[in-house]
């Protein structure tokens, strides 16, 4: 498989190379976190020759005799060398029972710069604090962007680009297959195998098939608002056991395993969070097709969720507003800077302009207001809106 430099992930490890934090490396499965973490090993080596470099990769056999914490910690503590820097590489660290207890360990030792990838179920973002007594430092790596899309297949023309990357998507491991049906084979086992399976080892589910189907409504309701007190209801009337506290935990386990990223809506004038109606999107936009198939392929939602995720890469919080009754896609917040963002895959009929503009043009504030769609030419204002391709906007750094 071709590999490309993922910098803007490797550019935030080497910001925190010999920090006391734990790194601990987050994100959908396969989407490329034991590759960063031979490629910041490479960095280490050719600007700290004289390191000593400790890398255990759990998904290797000759590992298997260290996946007891006091194995690992003992393994770890005998390969120490004084006086140079020591660096900890750990890849699927969850296969060692108690791993927390070593790594604790070998954090307050105070000898160790420690780097650890986890299984996305196992290793979640709200459990760190409670795994680790240190201070952790987390980045999240998601599946290939567009930009990183391009890169890959050294392509130029950014706009069929595009078109080719929406079918495709981002799991990278699903390059190598030349058909669109074994790539889908491929994405389809990853949803299924990788992420579904951790959600049932890591909870002990027993209804699976009500998860399975709970996935499949998901995917086809990407960017809708859903209510899990309907989506219950609606399974009810279908003869599933279940209720809104088990839809509404399935869905929690999801998110946590990146399957999923939730947006909560947000009232813009009266600017407070709504409690009900959240949307969701998932991790990468080709697994609705691996799963349900390209028949009727609503091309507006899969740019909406290949915007959301892009947000999210960016390091944005994610809202989406409501103004008046009026929807907006996306409330786009980083610190003191707010983005107001409508997305459509094409403003050609003036009915769908006017739909997808009027909701930007009655916020009254000075944030930007973009409107995200494919134009196949340079970005223009309407009445303080920026029109801009959304080619060029993923492109944009």
């Amino acid at each position: 498989m071709r590999l490309i430099k993922r910098d803007f992930y490797l550019n935030k490890l080497k910001d925190v190379m010999g920090t006391p934090d734990i790194k601990v490396i987050t994100g959908v499965r396969r989407s490329g976190k034991s590759k960063l973490l031979e490629a910041f090993m490479a960095y280490v080596s050719e600007t700290d020759p004289s390191a000593s470099i400790i890398h255990i990769n759990f998904n290797l056999n000759a590992y298997e005799h260290l996946t007891e914490y006091h194995a690992l910690n003992d393994y770890i503590e005998n390969a120490y060398v004084p006086v140079k820097n020591n660096y900890i590489f750990i890849d699927e660290v969850q296969m060692c029972s108690g791993f927390e207890k070593a790594i604790n360990s070998l954090h307050a030792s105070e000898k160790y710069d420690i780097y650890i990838t986890g299984s996305n179920a196992f290793l979640l973002s709200s459990d760190l604090a409670t795994l680790f007594t240190g201070r952790t430092f987390e980045i999240e790596v998601f599946p290939f962007s567009f930009a990183e899309f391009i890169q890959y297949f050294e392509l130029t023309d950014r706009y069929s680009a595009l078109n080719r990357y929406i079918r495709e998507g981002g799991m990278a491991g699903s390059y190598l297959y030349k058909t669109p049906e074994s790539k889908y084979s491929y994405i389809s086992d990853v949803f299924n195998t990788l992420i579904v399976r951790d959600i049932r080892r890591k909870y002990r589910i027993r209804n699976m098939p009500l998860l399975e189907r709970l996935c499949d409504f998901l995917i086809d309701n990407i960017s809708n608002q859903i209510s899990t007190r309907s989506v219950a209801a609606s399974f009810i009337r279908e003869h599933d056991k279940t209720n809104d506290r088990t839809v509404s935990a399935y869905i929690k386990y999801l998110c946590n395993a990146f399957a999923f990223y939730k947006v909560r809506r947000y009232d813009i004038q009266g600017k407070r969070y709504l409690a009900s109606n959240d949307k969701y999107y998932l991790s990468d936009h080709s697994f609705k097709y691996a799963k349900l198939g390209t028949k009727n392929a609503d091309h507006g939602r899969m740019i909406e969720n290949i915007v959301a995720v892009e947000l999210l890469r960016r390091g944005y919080e994610l809202y989406a507003g409501v103004l008046y009754r009026k929807e907006i896609d996306f409330v786009a917040i980083k610190r003191d800077e707010k983005v107001y963002i409508q997305v459509s895959d094409s403003i050609d009929d003036p009915d769908t302009f006017k739909r997808e503009v009027d909701p930007l043009l009655r916020i009254r504030d000075a944030y930007p207001k973009l409107l995200l769609t494919r134009t196949r030419q340079e970005a223009y204002q309407y009445e303080g809106v920026q029109i801009i391709d959304v080619a060029d906007w993923l492109l944009y750094d």
